[in-house]
């Protein structure tokens, strides 16, 4: 658990400061220092929220679990309305806190996961069933991706169905219980792409780049090419070119392609590698927990941060469709850097937690005095 929490930290820290210095290196030619300030402020912040969490006792979660669950219900529901909604590019995904900005379906994504993995170890004995392994918490699946749906959200949709779908099956859900849901969300969601205009000539973009590269396809294509200028070695930190207006949200989801530009395939692969590090200790820190609760949550929260990463990295290499998430600790943006670090405190408490039984156990077990032969 040591080496796991040990590698963690480093790597979440790596990550961190590259955010911090990439976001500064693609931004200081439109707003200066403006977003490297803001986005220190959020750090301080998020450190905070990182060492409170890791401080906790990850199980207190399951005390507070449904109050979570009510309260991102109440925001997701707040960004719907006319005086608490932010509205940007057609969505309305945030709430207006005056001095900034949150964006609701952040503490969805970790309410959704802490109540799903509280429910599943209450009912482990009859997760196999399908009422209780699947209707029951699908009903509240259904009801968080639906808000977050509407806003509307098609990303964080599909990457939380499919966190929840991984707890689901490490909980318990048979296969044959799972599989038809999942066939009828993938039907709905591919009906609505084909009923959303902007969606769906993302979907065209993505397939035909050529045809669409100088409209839909033009933040894909100018990421491309920043990708392919920064060959191996890449420019060099602050030289990127396609950062001076090219690349749309280049400090937010299309970050990784200034990287790739300035500090090349090596930067690139280091932010891949990076990942790569934390999904495994999480998952080592998951499979070395004793109760099913911390469990779950543990590889709820590490699929969660993996996945959004590699479909963020994905988008920008074009392997994916455009889906608007940033990249995790290095894009710009409180809300996600707020509950990103939230998550790896909980890693961090649940891997000292589990730490601690087993120190304790081995002391007991030296204490006990061998029988007499």
């Amino acid at each position: 658990m040591r080496v796991a929490t040990t590698i963690l930290v480093f790597c979440v820290g790596g990550l961190l400061s590259l955010g911090l210095v990439m976001l500064y290196s693609s931004s200081m030619v439109q707003t200066g220092a403006r977003f490297l300030l803001m986005q220190l402020v959020w750090c301080a912040i998020a450190l905070g929220g990182c060492a409170l969490a890791a401080a906790i006792d990850y199980r207190w979660l399951k005390k507070v679990s449904w109050l979570l669950v009510l309260v991102a219900l109440g925001l997701l529901i707040a960004v719907l309305v006319p005086p608490f909604r932010e509205l940007r590019g057609g969505a309305s995904r945030w709430i207006d806190l005056g001095f900034a900005s949150f964006q609701a379906s952040e503490l969805a994504k970790l309410a959704l996961i802490v109540a799903l993995a509280h429910y599943m170890e209450r009912h482990q004995r009859q997760t196999h069933l399908f009422t209780r392994g699947l209707v029951v918490p699908g009903i509240l699946i259904v009801v968080f991706l639906g808000l977050i749906f509407v806003e509307p959200d098609y990303g964080t949709t599909l990457l939380l169905a499919a966190v929840c779908g991984v707890v689901l099956l490490t909980g318990g859900v048979r296969w044959r219980h799972f599989l038809p849901p999942v066939t009828l969300g993938t039907v709905v969601v591919v009906v609505a792409i084909l009923q959303n205009p902007l969606r769906l000539n993302r979907i065209l973009a993505w397939l035909n780049p050529e045809q669409f590269r100088m409209g839909t396809g033009y933040q894909a294509d100018q990421a491309m090419v920043a990708l392919g200028a920064g060959g191996v070695t890449g420019l060099g930190l602050g030289n990127g070119r396609q950062k001076l207006g090219f690349v749309p949200e280049h400090h937010t989801d299309f970050i990784f392609s200034i990287i790739g530009e300035e500090l090349g395939l090596i930067g690139t692969f280091g932010v891949a590698v990076g990942f790569m590090m934390l999904v495994f200790c999480g998952l080592t820190i998951a499979a070395r927990t004793r109760d099913m609760f911390g469990f779950l949550l543990a590889t709820g929260i590490t699929f969660l941060i993996g996945l959004q990463a590699f479909i963020n990295m994905a988008v920008n290499t074009s392997v994916l469709p455009n889906k608007g998430l940033p990249l995790p600790f290095i894009s710009y943006g409180g809300s996600n850097l707020l509950m990103s670090m939230v998550c790896v405190g909980l890693l961090i408490s649940i891997a000292r937690r589990n730490g601690e039984t087993h120190h304790a156990r081995e002391l007991s077990a030296r204490e006990i005095p061998s029988p007499a032969t």
